[in-house]
């Protein structure tokens, strides 16, 4: 790991209305860490970012940020997922959570907190030199690359200390995607912040990770460097395709 844990979850079930979509999961992201979530549609990936960022009820097992457990069992409120959000979780979902109607630079200043340590717009648009021709351009009208920039740069100035990122390559080209995962990557060695990233290309998201765990029907069947995970793709096509 790069530094100390930032998240450790352990043993965590969750799910919908009572039933479990994930069992018995355990996953660490340190300080500066990139760690990858891998598995197939509906193996509990995207559950798994929602219960860490308690929009989702737990089941079971615990979840700690920062050495603070987070929401009650069993229970979602809004006061937790503020008070997250406060410690410094920044969650990009899937559907990236854009205002639409909204400009770029305005969906920017909504991410900006009022503290001093925000990260100044030039390192943003150092990070997304993209944005800064879309600036004043509403973000529907912007490409799904740009607007999957445009989540990551409200994500990221507010300087979160863990980051979850929702398959971020979800309706983008292979070679955009290519351009963004090295960002990640930049982002957790040059802030300290851990990222835990949801991402079906996997040969491009093992090359930024530190680490990897490949979730298949809802439970862990690998946990370990990324280096070791390239090294097996028999586990990886098991882990998409089954046995």
């Amino acid at each position: 790991m790069s530094g100390e844990p930032i998240l450790v979850v352990d043993g965590l079930t969750a799910g919908y209305d009572g039933i479990p979509v994930i069992h018995d999961v355990h996953l660490t992201v340190a300080a500066g860490e990139v760690v990858a979530l891998l598995g197939a549609n509906g193996a509990g990936k995207t559950t798994t970012l929602l219960a860490i960022s308690g929009l989702v009820p737990k089941l079971g097992g615990s979840i700690t940020v920062l050495d603070e457990p987070t929401h009650e069992r069993r229970r979602v409120t809004v006061a937790n997922v503020w008070r997250l959000s406060r410690r410094g979780v920044a969650h990009v979902p899937e559907d990236r959570g854009l205002f639409f109607d909204l400009t770029a630079a305005e969906n920017l200043r909504l991410g900006r907190p009022p503290r001093a340590d925000a990260v100044p717009i030039d390192q943003i648009l150092t990070w997304f030199p993209a944005l800064e021709k879309v600036l004043d351009r509403k973000a529907g009208l912007l490409s799904g690359g740009e607007q999957q920039m445009l989540a990551l740069a409200r994500a990221v100035i507010g300087r979160p200390r863990l980051l979850l990122v929702d398959e971020m390559s979800l309706g983008l080209a292979p070679i955009i995607v290519e351009q963004l995962l090295p960002v990640l990557r930049t982002i957790a060695t040059d802030t300290g912040t851990g990222i835990l990233v949801v991402e079906q290309h996997v040969p491009l998201v093992l090359a930024v990770a530190d680490r990897a765990s490949l979730l298949r029907q809802g439970r862990i069947t690998f946990a370990g460097t990324a280096q070791e995970l390239q090294s097996r793709p028999d586990l990886v096509e098991a882990g998409y395709l089954g046995d």
